[in-house]
């Protein structure tokens, strides 16, 4: 027990962690009925800000020290994005399930996997302390992309679909798993 907690500290998990909570009780606390419930800009927006807090910890502090671990890092860093994407996700759903409702559970769980996964190729090219710009990128694209009426334009802007849309659904998918993938074979960059 504590290597793990030892492991969370030096991804700073729970510096991230108070990130993540902070900002979406924020959202929930600032939102004042505005966009209305089938909005997906605010729910979209504390994913993101969670999936961005937590990108931090991908990236150890010594490259030395993490290849001296015991225990394998492919399976440590695939586990790592997948609980950060769970807590991220979860959080949301903890948030909203005390107040008003901003995103069903399907529009959470999808957005939240394709955002982790962008975090994670964002690591795998940038390092963990840039690893937030890939998706902070692809955000503001959809924020300002015009409407999604092309298959090109669903994939780009596919954080704002309605949870049913296949280009949203498969696009996340794809983001999940060739972002935890690449990031726990080759790991960030350095």
């Amino acid at each position: 027990m504590r290597w793990l907690t030892l492991y969370a500290r030096s991804r700073q998990i729970p510096a991230s962690l108070a990130a993540v909570v902070i900002s979406a009780v924020a959202v929930a606390l600032a939102r004042d009925g505005g966009g209305g419930p089938g909005d997906p800009r605010l729910p979209v927006l504390v994913l993101a800000t969670g999936a961005m807090a937590v990108s931090i910890g991908l990236s150890g502090q010594d490259l030395a020290l993490d290849r001296t671990a015991a225990i394998r890092w492919v399976p440590r860093r695939a586990a790592h994005v997948l609980l950060c994407g769970a807590v991220v996700g979860t959080v949301l759903l903890t948030v909203q399930a005390m107040g008003e409702d901003m995103a069903t559970t399907a529009f959470v769980v999808r957005d939240s996997a394709g955002l982790m996964g962008l975090v994670a190729l964002g690591a795998v090219l940038s390092g963990g302390q840039y690893a937030w710009t890939l998706p902070f990128a692809w955000l503001s694209f959809s924020f300002f992309a015009p409407p999604p009426t092309s298959a090109p334009m669903q994939v780009a802007s596919w954080m704002l679909l309605p949870p049913g849309t296949a280009a949203g659904t498969l696009t996340a998918l794809v983001l999940a798993v060739a972002g935890t993938a690449a990031y726990a074979v080759a790991g960030p960059r350095r």
